[in-house]
């Protein structure tokens, strides 16, 4: 793989507020050294997401030592990394720990993003009182993301105890009728607490990326106020 073949997304962030992030799954060690290559060319940080173990310890170690690797959530930051610049904002909800690598890939994706998020695990509707204990910490953010598999009734719990923008992840885990994760898309989808927002199964990377454009639009009409 020759850096022609990498089409960089480089005006992404300006169009969207997204960086470019880069899908490892599907994708061979060549290919990726060839992503990575290009990257440092251009002196590009790059979020890899879905980069599993195996696939790491194939890459150059020149590239693989450059990569700061999270094995539980199966991300990596390659090259220059923005600081921390917003924290306090997002809070990552998770049912089980079972749903923890989902988690952390949302938290990944936030941070590389330069925002930090408040984790919070172990807290799903099977011991509510788990989740009544951290109920109002949890308020405090403007934003949640609900991680939960099996019947996800984590998310609707939350959709009736706080008023904050609410991202929900259906994650796959469960036993034979969980189907996957399909059985807890389909109850967050079918959630009677109003207003939530519902991502793919097991999708961390896209419920960040959907708190990070929500955060966005907040920055764009305090500065909208400030103008007028």
């Amino acid at each position: 793989m020759t850096s022609e073949d990498v089409v960089f997304d480089f005006g992404r962030a300006g169009r969207i507020g997204l960086d470019e992030s880069v899908f490892c799954a599907g994708k061979s060690a060549g290919q990726i050294a060839g992503i990575l290559e290009s990257a440092r060319e251009r002196d590009a940080g790059l979020l890899l997401t879905r980069l599993d173990a195996d696939r790491l310890t194939q890459l150059p170690a020149e590239l693989r030592e450059a990569i700061d690797y999270c094995a539980l959530s199966r991300t990596g930051f390659f090259g220059p990394l923005r600081p921390v610049a917003m924290s306090g904002k997002i809070a990552i909800v998770a049912a089980g720990t079972s749903d923890a690598p989902v988690a952390r890939e949302a938290a990944r994706t936030l941070r590389h993003a330069g925002i930090e998020a408040t984790i919070v695990t172990d807290v799903g509707v099977a011991g509510l009182w788990r989740l009544m204990d951290r109920i109002e910490d949890i308020r405090r953010h403007p934003i949640v993301i609900a991680v939960a598999g099996m019947d996800a009734a984590l998310a609707s719990v939350l959709g009736g105890l706080v008023s904050s923008a609410l991202i929900a992840v259906p994650t796959s885990v469960g036993y034979g009728a969980a189907e996957g994760g399909r059985t807890a898309l389909n109850a967050m989808l079918a959630s009677c607490a109003a207003g939530i927002t519902v991502c793919n199964i097991d999708n961390g990377y896209g419920a960040a990326a959907a708190a990070i454009r929500i955060l966005n639009s907040f920055t764009a009409l305090a500065d909208e106020s400030v103008q007028s």
